[in-house]
């Protein structure tokens, strides 16, 4: 199964239908480091035929989504190419005259079943506990009559004609030959009565013109892949190497994971969706990582991967065929790693449209000043707001709850932000080399121990219990804003305590 590193062209082709979700994702960025391992090159195609579930945004989520990833694309709908055009739409003739040489060659026809009589099929063959298919009835009309028909204004589809003896052969990359009874072989529907061509057919035209050598996608067309084998052979085309990735589970590893699922996901704080995991925080380098080890794996100890690291690694010698459990404990875990591993001038830039949609008014300099010391305690950038906020906050508004320090009593506090408003306010600057040693100084002359007497001051300068580092924090709040907080509090325990 290993590579032979030969130039491969693949494509990634989503549906316009919906949102994109970590199964496409995946499928995508296993795509692209084929490409980019051989030398390749990689096409995003839209399969836009279904006009019943087209979504108007689709496209472009699918197209910000993988770009977020840091996925691009050789040929496709936005950049043209030799093979184009890139949306199925644009291409709707070209499937018709394929279908056209099948009809002709015997290997296609054309059907008059009304739905009606599809239904009552259907039903019958339910009652008889039979496997749902076509019962033929259309399948031997001589092709003469089929077309006076067809010429009457008659409505219609195409039909692939299935071969009804023997068995077909197929071979997927990771779970190796399939030999399935033909009788189990649908005689699909290619053409719809709209004139549009189904997947069946539209994707292997496609694949062929498009010179496809591997199609990576979901395991959904394993069932159907029979019927892809026989379109591409009746057509005399050379098959592409089919590689079905595996099916994500639930968390729970009980049951694919499916769409429906997403609401609930949001509540804890996760979600299936690309854009959805933007929004909450999460970075591109984690959710690539992520979703990379999720049916492949280069090693068994190997876990952080960069997207330069994953082009370099990537085989399909190491592709996993079983089904994958999501695990959103493992992104958070990825997610932290990553972030810690920016420059402090990309995580400042990333972090900020964070604290803008909480309402602050941020500044590049500032932010670049925190980012080093938020950098080691936030496991997503939508942590940022609450762990730094007070940054960029003209005062802030601590609780005398807060204030208050384990076995202290409020007179004791106050009389820490006292004896720290003095200490404080004589020293040339605040900062972790000349203002952490006098404070501790002052935590042995009070008797005290240093989380009571620190206690008192990260609240009273940040206004919350968890912050950044103290004396990191005080120095970029600067000498003045500091003393006029601690002064706050000291009036407000004080206040509290009359």
């Amino acid at each position: 199964m290993s590579d032979d590193l030969q130039p491969v062209r693949v494509r990634f082709a989503p549906s316009p239908t919906g949102r994109l979700h970590l199964g496409g994702g995946r499928t995508a960025l296993y795509n692209y480091l084929l490409a980019k391992k051989t030398g390749g090159t990689f096409i995003l195609r839209i399969e836009d035929t279904d006009k019943k579930r087209y979504v108007d945004s689709a496209e472009k989520e699918i197209i910000d989504g993988l770009h977020w990833l840091g996925i691009d694309w050789d040929e496709g709908p936005d950049k043209g190419g030799p093979d184009g055009p890139y949306r199925q739409s644009e291409r709707k003739q070209i499937y018709l005259d394929v279908a056209e040489k099948l009809i002709e060659q015997g290997d296609a026809y054309y059907c008059f079943c009304s739905p009606e009589r599809l239904k009552e099929m259907k039903e019958l063959q339910q009652q008889r506990k039979e496997f749902p298919h076509y019962d033929g009835c259309c399948r031997n009309i001589p092709l003469e009559e089929a077309k006076r028909r067809v010429a009457a204004g008659e409505s219609y589809v195409i039909r692939f004609k299935s071969p009804q003896e023997g068995t077909t052969t197929v071979k997927d990359l990771l779970r190796g030959e399939m030999t399935i009874d033909n009788r189990q072989i649908d005689d699909y529907i290619i053409v719809k009565s709209d004139g549009w061509a189904l997947y069946h057919l539209a994707a292997m035209v496609d694949d062929h013109l498009m010179r496809i050598t591997h199609v990576i996608r979901g395991s959904e067309w394993l069932s159907t892949l029979p019927l892809h084998h026989l379109i591409i052979k009746a057509l005399g085309w050379n098959e592409p190497v089919w590689i079905h990735l595996s099916v994500f589970l639930k968390p729970s590893g009980k049951g694919k994971m499916s769409k429906r699922e997403s609401a609930d996901l949001l509540k804890d704080g996760y979600s299936i969706f690309l854009t959805d995991l933007k929004d909450l925080g999460y970075i591109p380098e984690a959710v690539t990582n992520w979703i990379s080890l999720m049916g492949w794996s280069f090693d068994d100890h190997t876990e952080i991967f960069q997207m330069e690291d994953l082009i370099r690694d990537f085989s399909l010698e190491h592709l996993n065929p079983s089904p994958a459990a999501i695990n959103f404990t493992k992104l958070d875990f990825f997610n932290g790693n990553h972030i810690r591993r920016l420059a402090p001038e990309d995580l400042a830039q990333r972090m900020k449209p964070f604290f803008e949609q909480q309402g602050y008014e941020t500044d590049d300099a500032t932010l670049l000043k925190i980012a080093p010391i938020v950098q080691e305690h936030i496991g997503g950038l939508d942590e940022a707001p609450n762990m730094a906020g007070f940054f960029f906050k003209d005062s802030v508004q601590p609780s005398v709850e807060d204030l208050i320090q384990k076995g202290l009593t409020t007179e004791q506090c106050a009389e820490i932000a006292s004896r720290s408003y003095t200490l404080l306010s004589g020293l040339p600057e605040i900062n972790t080399r000349i203002g952490e040693p006098e404070m501790r100084d002052l935590v042995v002359e009070m008797g005290l121990k240093p989380a009571q007497v620190f206690g008192v001051l990260r609240v009273a300068v940040t206004g919350q219990k968890v912050s950044t580092p103290l004396f990191e924090s005080m120095e970029i709040i600067g000498k003045e804003k500091v003393l006029e907080r601690i002064k706050s509090a000291e009036i407000l325990l004080r206040s509290s305590n009359s």
